[in-house]
């Protein structure tokens, strides 16, 4: 646990701490209206922005939007995108086994946290996101990751006051840290298994409806490449229904389907 209390780990303590703020407020249930939309809305960019289509390349869009997902889904302070990405898809290489960045193999608390706190994983991959790295301003953002998140805690500030600040900037960071967290920790240990993919990932319908599709981890391992992580009607997959939303107003296309049969891994 030593490796996770260093100074350049403390932004990351600070934020559970000052979540406690929220109780030194007089509550207003529309705090947690406010608190319901940062999470909703940023998760969806992680999910759609940094997985989906930065890490996976699972669908299309313009050179404009693509750096609109990229900042909003970097307002979740993990780090730049193309820092996500890459690692994202060395563990994809690698899945639970030799090599893999956040296995639970390697214990829980490595897998769910650990894991981004250690300065073993600092660097970004820049050899396994050379297709995106080729954009300028997609360097300069993950060069300069802590600007969204500055940008947006000064947003909600100045929008909604300290209660802003506390409910929709350090709270919900907070917990959106944890939300995206469970999918590297608990969706590789507590769910059921479709697909037999050469790995320990499973299908939680809980973890599925908290990240907005991405529970149904399982089924992501077997289609890593898919827009779609929910493959019938009853597996909800909020992220992918936006998605085809946005297909049909022509701002993103080019949706790839799920694999008939298991393929090698494409990113």
């Amino acid at each position: 646990m030593k490796h996770y209390f260093k100074w350049n780990t403390a932004p990351f303590w600070f934020f559970h701490l000052f979540s406690l703020g929220v109780f030194f407020l007089p509550f207003r249930a529309e705090y947690l209206v406010w608190l319901g939309i940062s999470y909703g809305v940023r998760m969806f960019f992680i999910t759609a922005g940094y997985h989906r289509y930065f890490s996976h390349r699972a669908f299309e869009t313009s050179r404009v939007f693509q750096f609109f997902m990229a900042f909003m889904a970097m307002t979740s302070s993990q780090k730049g995108v193309l820092w996500w990405a890459g690692h994202h898809r060395i563990h994809h290489r690698h899945s639970d086994g030799p090599g893999d960045l956040h296995s639970p193999n390697e214990g829980f608390w490595w897998s769910h946290f650990g894991w981004f706190l250690s300065d073993t994983n600092q660097v970004t991959p820049v050899d396994r996101i050379q297709d995106f790295g080729k954009f300028p301003e997609l360097v300069w953002l993950d060069r300069n990751w802590g600007f969204p998140i500055l940008a947006y805690l000064i947003g909600v500030t100045v929008f909604l006051g300290i209660p802003g600040l506390l409910y929709c900037g350090i709270l919900g960071t907070t917990i959106l840290w944890h939300g995206t967290f469970t999918i590297n920790s608990l969706s590789h240990l507590w769910g059921s298994r479709r697909y037999e993919t050469h790995d320990q990932s499973r299908n939680n319908p809980f973890l599925a409806l908290i990240t907005l599709g991405e529970g149904w981890h399982n089924n992501h391992h077997h289609s890593p490449s898919a827009a779609r992580n929910g493959f019938f009607w009853y597996e909800f997959d909020c992220t992918y229904l936006v998605l085809k939303t946005l297909n049909a107003f022509g701002i993103v296309w080019n949706l790839r389907k799920v694999a008939v049969q298991r393929a090698p891994y494409q990113p």
